[in-house]
């Protein structure tokens, strides 16, 4: 049997992809242990053909072609395709640290755990490690603790939640209505609540496995006028999530603080970008019934952020324009 299928949606990465594909092919298992299973989502680049070349060179390599239906269609594809006992998941412009599958996969084995994650670090289009600022970053928490998925997410998880960071148990994910939401950014921080909650066994290993690159033209740092308001939108439809999501958890504080740091990220949005329509968002998050925000988890800066919010919403926005 494969112990691991580790997918890798790719689209229009061709200058990035061989370093993660080299990152891959030389990890320290058995190549009959683990396959790598490569989604070409509609790429017009020369992603395809790279891809193409990798699978045949490389017998544990499969290639899957479709029109693109983006990152989490393409995360789908390689679920359903998955034969591996576990799952990992890597982005085509990330790549691995050398030989450090084999110990991954004998820990999800030896403590039967549903979840494992590990660590991970960013780094530049010149593969320099740095250390962005993060807001969430004071309350991840790496101990080596096997507890339920609900209380790694509220006391050890903190506000990160990149679906690359963890191995996961292949069973858990091909359970009806745990696939990604399609269409929408910010996939994997609805996602990772909804899988994390329904396992029983999960832990941290506190190695650094995972380079995480930050480019230019990511989604995650798009500046359009366009996109910037796709992610207003798409933050609502996630902080809808958070409150549909919580609604059966006995322990509800991940979530208000889930909520409270997105509703803020959207007010600073809205007021630098669509001040002019200020009042129509906060009319929305008032329908919403989110307020007062929570503080739960977050730092000194944040918190002095919600208290304003908490206080007036447009005074909040007005600042926040003006600075």
């Amino acid at each position: 049997m494969v112990k691991l299928s580790i997918i890798v949606p790719v689209y229009n990465v061709s200058k990035y992809l061989s370093k993660c594909l080299d990152s891959l092919v030389c990890q320290d298992i058995d190549n009959e242990d683990y396959e790598i299973i490569v989604v070409n989502d509609g790429s017009t680049d020369d992603s395809g053909e790279i891809a193409r070349m990798y699978a045949g060179k490389y017998s544990n390599i499969i290639l899957i072609n479709q029109e693109n239906q983006g990152l989490s269609g393409a995360r789908n594809a390689g679920i359903k395709a998955a034969k591996g006992k576990y799952i990992q998941f890597v982005d085509s412009d990330d790549y691995l640290e050398p030989d450090v599958e084999k110990a991954l996969v004998e820990k999800m084995e030896k403590e039967n755990l549903d979840i494992l994650r590990f660590n991970y670090q960013n780094v530049n289009e010149n593969y320099n490690v740095f250390i962005p600022y993060k807001d969430y970053k004071p309350f991840v928490d790496y101990r080596d603790e096997i507890t339920d998925g609900l209380t790694f997410l509220t006391d050890r998880l903190g506000y990160a939640c990149y679906v690359v960071q963890f191995m996961i148990k292949s069973e858990l994910l091909k359970k009806d209505g745990n696939l990604f939401k399609r269409g929408i950014y910010f996939e994997d921080t609805e996602w990772t609540p909804r899988i994390l909650t329904q396992a029983d066994r999960v832990t941290s290993v506190d190695t650094v496995v995972y380079n995480y690159l930050l480019r230019d033209g990511s989604i995650s740092r798009s500046i359009s006028l366009e996109k910037k308001r796709k992610v207003v939108e798409d933050k609502l439809k996630l902080v809808e999530s958070m409150k549909s999501q919580m609604s059966d958890k006995r322990d509800k504080r991940w979530y208000e603080g889930m909520v409270a740091f997105t509703v803020v990220t959207i007010l600073d949005t809205v007021a630098s970008e669509f001040y002019s329509e200020r009042r129509k968002y906060i009319e929305i998050l008032r329908d919403m019934k989110l307020f007062p925000l929570s503080k739960y988890h977050i730092t000194k800066r944040m918190q002095r952020k919600i208290k304003l919010v908490n206080l007036q919403p447009e005074i909040y926005c007005l600042m926040m324009h003006l600075k």
